[in-house]
């Protein structure tokens, strides 16, 4: 939800086919036992980077909005939470000697809840952007890019954003995707064409209304894109059209006077990436064109 930058990755048909098969069946770590927590090069372990209070509550509270496959989405039970996020942020966990809770929440609150101290965290397909440094910290863990999404057979020949002028989209609030559509509507504006935009609190809610004609198109991440297009009625709801567009970092959202935290997240992402933990869980759900290399803060 979600994305800033310039890099473009065209192969979107290569996108979708990452991502089929990582769906379902997979646990969000409810599982109580942790693995040891990691040492530094120091030998001082992860979980000491950790403040006091953190350690000896053994919990850190993720606020996501699990709507999102195959990022975070419920498992087919409704109430477990699964996907890249989930894993990842269990990995994180184990190397900290902690437990990464996730809860469900609304996608344009989740800054709010953090910073008044609601979640520990936020871990949500959330995208590092200048805009949002300004009131949290990232610790950076994935890349991706948004990308259109249309009713299958593409009836209204949508193939880039100008072509939404004079249509009407829908897509979730408060989301990188309504930041593009906004100055897109400018675009429009100037052109003559004006383009309306539905916004929703999920982004089911707004493939819907592409599925039911009322919308021309849906913008959202390209794993998400793509696990749509070949999940959605068997594969025959919707497609992914044109290249992506401004590609940049997913971030664990941290408030910013919690260094100690931050620093511990950092540390303990380049742990699992420098082990291979990492590669393992973004091969598992197919979306490993979106493989970070290094553990970064507020690189978006």
């Amino acid at each position: 939800m979600r994305r800033t930058g310039s890099r473009l990755l065209p192969a979107l048909a290569a996108a979708a086919a990452l991502v089929l098969s990582g769906c379902g069946g997979s646990s969000d770590g409810d599982d109580p036992t942790l693995s040891q927590p990691s040492g530094t090069a120091s030998g001082t372990s992860l979980a000491e980077l950790l403040p006091q209070a953190i350690r000896d509550a053994g919990v850190l509270k993720v606020g996501s909005d699990v709507a999102y496959a195959p990022i975070e989405f419920f498992d087919k039970d409704g109430k477990t939470i699964i996907g890249v996020d989930p894993d990842i942020g269990k990995a994180i966990g184990d190397q900290l000697g902690v437990k990464l809770t996730f809860q469900n929440g609304t996608f344009d609150g989740l800054i709010t809840q953090l910073r008044s101290k609601r979640i520990d965290l936020i871990m949500s397909s959330m995208s590092d952007t200048k805009e949002r440094q300004q009131q949290i910290d990232f610790v950076d863990y994935f890349t991706a890019g948004t990308s259109i999404l249309v009713k299958k057979g593409n009836p209204e020949k949508i193939a880039s954003l100008d072509d939404f002028c004079g249509k009407t989209i829908a897509l979730q609030r408060g989301t990188t995707q309504d930041d593009v559509a906004t100055a897109q509507q400018a675009t429009c504006k100037t052109a003559g064409k004006e383009l309306k935009v539905l916004k929703f609190d999920r982004d089911t809610e707004a493939l819907l209304q592409v599925k039911q004609g009322r919308a021309v198109a849906d913008m959202n991440d390209f794993p998400v894109a793509a696990y749509n297009a070949q999940t959605s009625g068997g594969g025959n709801d919707f497609e992914v059209v044109g290249e992506q567009i401004e590609a940049g970092p997913y971030g664990i959202g941290v408030r910013k006077e919690d260094t100690a935290i931050r620093d511990a997240l950092q540390k303990a992402l380049q742990a699992i990436i420098d082990n291979g933990e990492y590669a393992k869980i973004l091969e598992k759900w197919n979306v490993k064109a979106g493989a970070v290399t290094s553990a970064t803060v507020n690189g978006g």
